[in-house]
């Protein structure tokens, strides 16, 4: 039996997702957290055999979650059910630990097949995953820009394109603020950009915000 911890600050969609799992006889939901701090806190006390993660949530989101994962629980498969586009955010999360990544619109039965695939350690490629990392391997220099940064960086990228302070981000990370200072410079000239305006506006229109 598969042991698998559901992350998402809404209650509904936990429900909904718990439903679905107790249908299966290889799969258990034997956690449930409502935001990344919470899952960070259960994974350090319990044993799972994969996390259902979103990627929006509140006090630390599927982004920062995956990134402190890989110290805390480096060995945990991590499934990012999203309700963004595979074309938004897939590349760099899967580049950057998770195992697979599905758009909350898949129909039941491809999240079932997607959470046994991780729980049993592999990788999930759903078809418009497959489509992106062909279309990245025969037009690498057709990358949309922020699929250009490091893990880090893409994380700082958001939280200035949300209108976070570099204080607020230093603290949040837990590095210092000439650091996010840094990183800041990097992103601005990676993207071609000026200011954080200039980022809140891409990150708008690549639907990469709330």
């Amino acid at each position: 039996m598969k042991r698998i911890l559901l992350v998402d600050d809404h209650s509904i969609v936990r429900d909904g997702l718990r439903n679905l799992i107790e249908l299966e006889n290889d799969l258990q939901v034997t956690g449930e957290a409502a935001s990344g701090a919470e899952a960070i806190q259960l994974v350090r006390k319990n044993t799972f055999d994969a996390m259902v993660l979103d990627i929006s949530m509140p006090d630390k989101n599927g982004v920062d979650t995956l990134h402190e994962l890989k110290h805390v629980a480096p060995q945990l498969p991590v499934l990012v059910l999203s309700g963004y586009a595979e074309d938004q955010y897939a590349l760099n999360l899967m580049r950057n630990g998770c195992k697979g990544y599905l758009s909350k619109n898949a129909d039941s039965d491809e999240i079932i097949l997607a959470i046994r695939t991780v729980a049993a350690g592999k990788r999930y490629i759903s078809a418009e995953l497959a489509e992106l990392m062909t279309n990245e391997l025969s037009h690498p220099s057709e990358k949309q820009l922020h699929e250009t940064l490091s893990d880090r960086e893409f994380q700082v990228f958001v939280k200035l394109a949300t209108g976070q302070t570099p204080t607020a981000i230093a603290d949040e990370l837990f590095i210092s603020i000439k650091t996010v200072s840094t990183y800041r410079s990097r992103i601005l000239e990676k993207m071609a950009m000026k200011s954080n305006a200039d980022l809140t506006y891409y990150a708008i229109k690549y639907g990469l915000l709330n």
